[in-house]
C-alpha cells in the first residue's frame, strides 16, 4: 500500500487554469486488534477485541499499533509482545497485536473504543489525574536535560528537510525525535498528528531504546494539543517543542508533568509556555512585553 497517490488536478493560477498531475497523501482506516488472554480460575482463555480505528497514512502500522498501545498505557514494554501482524484479508488495513500469556491487561483502559479521525485525534480523554497515574515514567520526568535557544531553533529546519512526503504532498503531520547534540535520530510523518507521534513512540519501542525518553527532545511539525503532551509524558520526554500553538489543556498537563513545552518554535523566536529552567536563555538588552504569536 503507498503513502501517496495521484490525482488528476485543475490548478488556477493568474488568469490561465492549468490541467495537472498531483501527489496528494493517502488516508486508509487501520484497524488494531488485540489478542490477550483472560485468566479464568487455573485457565486462560484467549481474548481477541478491536481496540481503535484510526485514519493513517499507510506505512510504519506496526510501529503506530505498538505506539498507540504504549502511549495509551495497554502495553509498557516490548517483551509483552508475542507477535504483530497483518491480518489476512484485511487489505493491509487490519493489525492484530497479541500479548504473552500472562500478561495483565488494563481492563477500564481497555474498554475504552476509539474512532480516530485525522482532525480530531482522540475523544473522551482521561483526566490530568489519571494520566498521571498510569503513567509508567511520570516520575522519571524529573530530567536534568538542558538545552540553549540556539539548539532549538535550528530544529524546525532539520525537521522540514526530513519530511519527505511533506515535501510531496504539503499534506502530512510530521515529529521527530533529537538528542542532546541536535541530531536528528527519528522521525515519522502521517495525515493524523496523533498517529506520526504513535509511529515515532513505536518505532522507539521496537528498537528497544531505553524508555524514558528524558534525553531526546520531540519537535512537532503542527500545534501542541492535550493529546500529544499526554503520548509524549507516556514515554517520558521531558522538552517538546511545536512549530504551532499550544492548547491551554496542554499547556496545564505540561506543568503539572514538569515538561518543558515551546511553542511558535522557529528560527530566532519561541514561546516557553512550561518548563523555563531547562532553557537557558540569552540576556536581552531591550526586554518587553510582547504578544504571544509568530
Amino acid at each position: 500500500m503507498t503513502e501517496t497517490s495521484e490525482q488528476s488536478i485543475l490548478r488556477l493560477s493568474g488568469s490561465k487554469p492549468i490541467s495537472l498531475v498531483d501527489q496528494v497523501a493517502v488516508e486508509e482506516p487501520l484497524e488494531i486488534r488485540l489478542r490477550y488472554f483472560k485468566e479464568r480460575g487455573m485457565h486462560y482463555s484467549p481474548v481477541e477485541k478491536t481496540i481503535s480505528i484510526t485514519m493513517r497514512t499507510p506505512g510504519a502500522d506496526f510501529d503506530l499499533s505498538l505506539g498507540f498501545l504504549f502511549t495509551e498505557g495497554i502495553i509498557y514494554s516490548l517483551d509483552d509482545i508475542e507477535e504483530v501482524a497483518h491480518c489476512p484479508g484485511g487489505k493491509g488495513n487490519i493489525v492484530k497485536v497479541s500479548l504473552k500469556k500472562g500478561v495483565k491487561v488494563n481492563m477500564p483502559t481497555l474498554d475504552r473504543h476509539f474512532y480516530t479521525s485525522s482532525s480530531c485525534g482522540v475523544c473522551g480523554k482521561t483526566s490530568i489525574e489519571a494520566l498521571k497515574s498510569q503513567n509508567p515514567y511520570i516520575d522519571n520526568i524529573q530530567s536534568t536535560l538542558e538545552i540553549s535557544q540556539e539548539f532549538l531553533y535550528k530544529l524546525p529546519k532539520t525537521l522540514r528537510e526530513a519530511q519527505r512526503l511533506f515535501e510531496k504532498t504539503g499534506g502530512l503531520h510530521g515529529c521527530a525525535l533529537f538528542d542532546i547534540s541536535g541530531e536528528l535520530t527519528h522521525v515519522r510523518e502521517d495525515v493524523g498528528r496523533h498517529n506520526a507521534l504513535d509511529k515515532l513512540v513505536g518505532a522507539c519501542l521496537r528498537e528497544r531504546l531505553e524508555l524514558p525518553l528524558k534525553s531526546k527532545v520531540l519537535l512537532l511539525s503542527g500545534r501542541a494539543s492535550f493529546e500529544l503532551i499526554q503520548k509524549a509524558a507516556m514515554a517520558g520526554i521531558s522538552v517538546i517543542g511545536a512549530i504551532g500553538a499550544p492548547s491551554s489543556l496542554a499547556i496545564e498537563l505540561a506543568k503539572n508533568c514538569n515538561i518543558t513545552l515551546v511553542g511558535f518554535l522557529r528560527a530566532g523566536k519561541m514561546n516557553v509556555y512550561s518548563g523555563s529552567d531547562r532553557v537557558r536563555i540569552y540576556e536581552m538588552e531591550n526586554p518587553g512585553r510582547e504578544a504571544g504569536r509568530h
